[in-house]
């Protein structure tokens, strides 16, 4: 018997959010082998960016030959092979992955709100920037990721194609907030959303999500999404609170020694 999210209605919910998310956040090489969308970008290592994504759970013959196929490609890149397993991937590939000893990791939660339900009352009005390069550097020193990452997060950035807000949060002359929503169809999706670690807890989070959905709706978007791992529950909570609902999970996997 199959799962409420195994469902032709749910599958398409999913696929509707999957595709939504590879536009917003574009990997540099992309290739299909079947319907595994094969995503790989040289100038980031992030695991959304470098993975294989199974699109269709009937897809599952000649796994082994595929699987060496995408591997070899992986390894020309430098990255370690990855399948990002979203409901669209299916019990038989998931089978025989545990058959074979990948390691499970990294599970996030996708969640979704209708925009006017979403918390918007009191949200400020912000014009989003339009430097990506400022927005690149409040976003690294907010990760506290090395800088060396920069041209790559500005060239993901750079070559989103869907209507783009970039907004940064200032507080105590330095900036402690930061949010990418990009706009598809009816859809605001919701990327790189961080505080600066000593700020959290400050109400800066909230202020700058509230601030992109207000400036998404003004532009006709109805439903807000975003991806959170699962184990963030300062994040989970911000959230729930306004408004949103979780709609699926994904994790991870990789080979036995990777």
């Amino acid at each position: 018997m199959r799962t409420s999210i195994e469902n032709r209605a749910d599958l398409a919910k999913v696929r509707r959010y999957e595709a939504a998310g590879f536009r917003a956040w574009p990997a540099s090489f992309v290739i299909y082998d079947g319907t595994w969308l094969v995503r790989l970008t040289a100038g980031l290592p992030a695991k959304r960016l470098n993975s294989v994504n199974p699109l269709d759970p009937r897809d599952d013959g000649r796994l082994n030959e595929r699987l060496a196929r995408v591997r070899r490609r992986f390894d020309g890149y430098g990255r370690p092979l990855t399948f990002r397993m979203s409901p669209l991937a299916g019990h038989a590939l998931a089978h025989h992955l545990d058959q074979e000893g990948w390691t499970r990791f990294g599970e996030s939660i996708v969640m979704h709100a209708p925009l006017e339900e979403a918390g918007l009352k009191g949200a400020i009005d912000q014009i989003p920037l339009q430097d990506v390069g400022r927005f690149v550097g409040a976003a690294l020193d907010i990760h506290a990721l090395d800088p060396a990452l920069r041209p790559g997060l500005s060239e993901v950035i750079g070559s989103i194609e869907p209507e783009t807000g970039l907004f940064v949060l200032e507080g105590e002359n330095q900036p402690v907030a930061t949010a990418i929503c990009v706009l598809d169809s009816d859809l605001a999706g919701l990327f790189e959303v961080a505080t600066l670690l000593e700020k959290r807890g400050r109400g800066y989070g909230r202020r700058v999500v509230q601030a992109a959905l207000k400036w998404a709706r003004q532009r006709g978007a109805r439903e807000a999404w975003l991806q959170v791992e699962a184990g963030n529950a300062h994040a989970l909570g911000l959230y729930r609170a306004l408004g949103f609902r979780e709609a699926y999970r994904y994790h991870y996997r990789r080979p036995p020694g990777s």
